[in-house]
């Protein structure tokens, strides 16, 4: 690369680094003409790389013909569709929707629940070829889509061969796109999303013409099937979001090339973009949540997970048809809505001392137990007593202010200002007799019972009375989780008084009356009607729950890992195993592949940096064509590289090695790209070259093209002092090692053969935790 002197000021710099939306003598994402289309060579390597992604997935697709990893899950819902029956995931519904789509093709019914890991689908009796075969072929599709995005770009068929061999051969992406798992559909989506949006972005010059809407609403609809089918789609989002603000950034200046837009033009650029990008992805992400709604009307195992309102719209519903309404008087255990546990009282006592040092009460334990006992009844009484002679019939309602009797100690619920024993700022429970409860501690033994999503004086009834009980004069409400206290407690849940009143882990329900004897007219029930709640509601409420069990997701899992560890391959995730052949599928990506791409991604800032450096000291060491080139397409794939690998170091969540699949897929296309900065070729450029001069040449070789045309520069014509040899070579040796590791660990991916012990060994680079090693 020649290394020349900086223009002087007031001249137009060789340079410059452009905007994605700003064109002086070249786009930023190269346009490819009419005449790349009848290049032959592209077009039999892409059906070449075609054929090998669907033999590559397909390939022995049946195997294992038993439930793997999470298809416990993914197959289990499909199941639940198929059944009409309701049921709670963290992820929207479209993904999953496609699976149950695919059963009822083949005519399944949903008998089969995937309960776990292992049960056979041959004896079962499930199509679950079927269901795999679908992310299998999104898998297969997701490989030509990757080299139209090098193609769409401008970029030689060696680098689209590099990027999409890249992800063809890749351990990680073939092993989850042949089970039963949503992560096909994610990638597929993600990849259309870039692709559609380059072609939109190319047809820049012809603003609200059929094909520039077509591609941007097909931009739009991409981006909505990325977050209808992960909340990760978001990623998407801001990469297509991100480049989408600079294009609009560029419209705004005055100076443009194509000549200044007018205030309403502009405005009417900015709407078609909202409307395309936003509006449009957001009514079909809604669409699928209607969907999801309509087919599950039954109740099901989600129940659990949705308010009393919402499970009233579901028919067969066991919550709401055995509610009772509680009187006073009448015995209850009260339970907790998230962790299960019961309200427990035992008459051993808080310890004076915690290990911290703090002091207690050491009053008589409250606690979280659970299973079903005697020591969680307790007798539900109004503050101010009733006649004797009148003890019947008064049912408690949202509001009351009542008291709870612990039966078997004759002991009164209460929290006061001594702070619990696992958080200092929140309150201790514990019980007090009853001359106390009566006397001193009338106060702080006092309840507010405040039923959910409910106004006005509603009656309080078990299992559907979904309620927080909130400590009267302090106004703290009863809360539980689910670290175990210690022995002096018998590992049950700490129970104690949360500041956070609004938190939705305070709400508990009644199980049940233990006080009412069978026959009793108030067990008796009426036949109930199906009750109808607005779409919007129950959307609302449910992306409430989604949010919260999605961050609630901190426990830790053995193959669990950190993003840290992604682009390194660190280690992987065992999907299954059997014994007796020492068999295994073992969820890793290529090694080769994946530290060849990271390693680039490296270069890719190194490279950033110096041409920073560099151009602060004055001196221009790459044309402004190839510095365009670049920031502009190489930068947006790194950017979309960026964008879905670093948010995971915010989250709290579980994490796993798919999670990194997009970031991958990005992270191919900087490499194809990089591959040919590095042997200098020039992009599809523009009939003027650097310095304004004519090349006199118009599109495809014809005469009369004027400034600005396109035209079709050869390989050949376009490399660097390296040439076209060097750049088929390079991409000639990459590939080869990607295949060679490929085939190195593809026993690993494909599950079969059984591996010997030095074999396994042998295949444990980093230390993978492999089984059948010993």
């Amino acid at each position: 690369m020649s290394t020349r002197q900086r223009a002087p000021q007031g001249s137009k710099r060789a340079g410059s680094v452009q905007s994605p939306s700003q064109e002086e003598e070249v786009d930023s994402l190269p346009v490819k003409s009419s005449g790349l289309t009848s290049e032959w060579d592209y077009k039999l390597a892409i059906a070449v790389i075609t054929a090998l992604a669907f033999v590559t997935r397909f390939w022995g697709i049946g195997h294992p013909n038993e439930v793997v990893f999470d298809e416990v899950h993914f197959g289990k819902f499909a199941s639940y569709y198929l059944e009409r029956t309701y049921f709670f995931d963290v992820h929207p519904p479209f993904g999953k929707l496609l699976f149950a789509l695919m059963g009822w093709f083949v005519g399944y019914d949903g008998h089969f629940h995937f309960e776990n890991i292992g049960d056979s689908y041959i004896t079962n009796n499930v199509p679950y070829v079927a269901f795999r075969a679908l992310p299998a072929l999104l898998g297969a599709l997701t490989i030509p889509t990757v080299f139209l995005i090098m193609w769409e770009s401008g970029y030689t068929l060696p680098a689209c061969i590099v990027a999409s061999g890249l992800v063809l051969f890749d351990n990680a992406h073939i092993g989850q796109t042949r089970l039963i798992l949503l992560d096909a559909t994610l990638v597929f989506a993600m990849s259309v999303s870039v692709l559609s949006y380059v072609r939109f972005y190319k047809l820049r010059h012809e603003s609200f013409s059929r094909k520039w809407w077509k591609w941007l609403l097909l931009t739009g609809v991409a981006l909505s099937c990325v977050i209808s089918t992960k909340y990760v789609g978001v990623f998407t989002f801001f990469t297509i979001g991100s480049a989408v603000a600079l294009d609009l950034w560029g419209l705004l200046d005055i100076n443009r090339k194509e000549g200044t837009l007018t205030l309403p033009e502009f405005v009417m650029h900015f709407a078609a973009r909202v409307f395309g990008l936003i509006i449009v992805p957001f009514f079909f992400y809604l669409f699928w949540f209607q969907v999801h709604f309509a087919i599950l009307y039954r109740s099901g195992p989600g129940d659990d997970f949705m308010t009393p309102a919402f499970q009233e719209t579901l028919s067969d519903n066991i919550m709401t048809a055995s509610s009772v309404g509680i009187d006073y008087y009448d015995s209850i255990a009260i339970r907790h809505k998230e962790t299960k546990t019961y309200l427990h009282s035992h008459p051993d006592r808080y310890p004076l001392r915690y290990d911290d040092g703090r002091v207690s009460s050491q009053g008589q334990q409250v606690t979280g137990y659970p299973f079903n006992d005697t020591n969680n009844h307790w007798q539900i009484l109004p503050v101010h007593p009733y006649p004797n002679d009148d003890l019947q019939g008064h049912r408690v309602k949202s509001g009351d202010l009542i008291k709870l009797r612990h039966l078997v100690t004759d002991t009164y619920l209460l929290t006061h200002d001594v702070a619990s024993p696992y958080y200092p700022t929140n309150q201790e429970f514990t019980t007090v007799g009853i001359e106390e409860a009566n006397g001193n501690r009338f106060n702080d033994t006092t309840f507010e019972i405040k039923l959910e999503n409910t106004k006005g004086k509603q009656d309080f009834k078990s299992m559907s009375g979904h309620f927080k009980l909130i400590h009267f004069p302090t106004r703290v409400a009863m809360w539980t989780h689910t670290t175990p206290l210690p022995d002096w407690a018998y590992k049950q849940a700490e129970i104690n008084g949360n500041k956070n009143i609004q938190q939705s882990s305070n709400v508990w329900y009644v199980d049940e009356i233990p006080s009412i004897p069978e026959g009793s007219e108030r067990l008796k029930r009426e036949p109930r009607k199906v009750k109808h709640l607005s779409f919007l509601k129950k959307y609302f409420e449910l992306q409430r729950a989604i949010f919260f069990h999605n961050n609630a997701l901190t426990s830790s899992h053995p193959y669990a890992s950190q993003p840290i560890q992604w682009p390194f391959l660190l280690r992987g995730v065992s999907f299954w195993t059997q014994n007796d052949t020492r068999r295994q599928i073992y969820f890793l990506g290529n090694p080769v592949g994946w530290w060849i791409a990271s390693s680039l991604l490296a270069v890719f800032a190194g490279i950033v940096g110096a041409d920073q450096l560099s151009q602060r000291r004055g001196v221009d060491s790459l044309d402004e064509r190839t510095r365009s080139r670049f920031y502009n397409s190489t930068g947006f794939f790194f950017l979309t590289w960026a964008a879905h690998y670093l948010p995971f170091y915010l989250m709290g969540r579980q994490l796993f090695l798919h999670h990194y699949l997009p970031a991958h897929l990005a992270s191919a296309l900087v490499t194809g790209a990089l591959l040919e900065f590095v042997f200098n070729l020039d992009p599809v450029a523009l009939e003027e070259n650097v310095d304004g001069k004519l090349a006199g040449k118009g599109v495809a070789g014809k005469k009369g093209g004027g400034p600005g045309t396109k035209r079709v520069v050869p390989e050949k014509d376009r490399a660097g002092k390296s040439g076209m040899l060097a750049l088929w070579a390079s991409a000639g040796v990459l590939m080869t090692l990607v295949v060679g590791g490929w085939w190195f660990f593809l026993p690993l991916t494909y599950g079969k053969p059984g591996l010997t012990v030095e074999e396994v060994v042998a295949r444990k680079w980093l230390g993978y935790d492999l089984h059948f090693a010993k």
